[in-house]
């Protein structure tokens, strides 16, 4: 009886897959818009507009008319947190809803929930340290943990329960692993040419104290290396028949290249605001269709019924 109770319970509220996939690719969203509102917080020199934490002054938690434009867009970018923090916790409550429950989706889903305000202490520790330009790119880096793991609840709402089959031989799939870690290493390098670049997000924050120069030639070097391992993965997928897995390539390779040109022109007309606001959104999708590539090389099958129980054995000497 009281499980009859608790099943009505849940069908009254129903939540259509349909749904929790918007809700997934909204999270989606969200987290690669607060990447880029962020991003406008350093870009804007507003970095310390609200000078503690958690805390935007130490009587207020809001900003104050004396703080200026600085402190209103450093205490916009906190509130967006909520807004991005809300998302999440609407698709892990959409995740409890099915029925029956998803398994796998969970897990993600509070991973995702719990990585935002773990995201936001990190951030509360770069205004705490003056931001300082190795915490301010692990508040980046952060981040793009949160949208990896966004993104792959977001392809798992797509997906049945079944077990995962390649559908690439198996060097393609080592190939598409090791671009995956490439591409992870050049936003890494990423950070540390922010870090050593003009906008430090306040005009008295300190930088990395690595050479511009050089450490965007290593930036440099890495995207030629990932761009390769694209165009490699492009033509082996399209060599071996796997046309999803190709054409996820090509997606990865053209935003490669969009992102590309505007690390150049960027670098070449000394880093304007708006071409290093339109680098980070490149980035965010650069990692995204990095993930599209190594989902493409593998599916999951339809989950199948459940194996028959084995006949219980008989016992010796019972036939006799």
């Amino acid at each position: 009886m009281r499980r009859i109770r608790s099943v009505k319970r849940s069908v009254r509220f129903p939540v259509s897959p349909t749904l929790l996939r918007r809700l997934a690719f909204a999270s989606i969203i969200a987290n690669v818009a607060i990447v880029v509102t962020g991003g406008a917080v350093r870009l804007t020199a507003s970095g310390l507009g609200c000078p503690t934490w958690p805390r935007c002054t130490d009587e207020s938690y809001t900003t104050t008319s004396e703080m200026g434009v600085h402190g209103v867009i450093e205490f916009g970018n906190r509130l967006l947190t909520f807004a991005v923090g809300i998302i999440a916790l609407a698709v892990v409550l959409a995740v409890l809803a099915q029925v029956p429950r998803r398994r796998g989706l969970l897990p993600l889903a509070v991973g995702v929930l719990f990585g935002i305000p773990a995201q936001a202490v990190i951030g509360g520790v770069t205004v705490l340290t003056n931001l300082n330009p190795w915490v301010v790119g692990l508040h980046f880096l952060a981040s793009m943990v949160v949208i990896a793991a966004a993104y792959a609840l977001w392809r798992r709402t797509g997906e049945p329960d079944g077990p995962v089959t390649p559908t690439v031989p198996a060097p393609l799939r080592t190939l598409a692993r090791i671009t995956t870690v490439v591409s992870a290493s050049v936003l890494v390098v990423g950070t540390w040419v922010t870090g050593s670049g003009p906008h430090a997000g306040d005009q008295g924050a300190a930088r990395n104290g690595l050479d511009p120069e050089s450490i965007s030639q290593v930036h440099a070097d890495g995207v030629f290396l990932l761009i390769g391992l694209s165009v490699a993965l492009f033509f082996a997928f399209r060599a071996v028949g796997a046309s999803r897995a190709a054409r996820a390539a090509g997606v990865l390779l053209a935003v490669e290249l969009g992102q590309g040109l505007i690390g150049f022109v960027q670098y070449f007309t000394h880093l304007p605001a708006v071409l290093v606001a339109a680098h980070m959104l490149g980035s965010c999708l650069v990692l995204l269709a990095t993930l599209g590539v190594l989902w493409a090389t593998r599916e999951r099958q339809p989950a199948g019924p459940p194996a028959p129980a084995a006949p219980a054995a008989e016992p010796v000497g019972a036939a006799a």
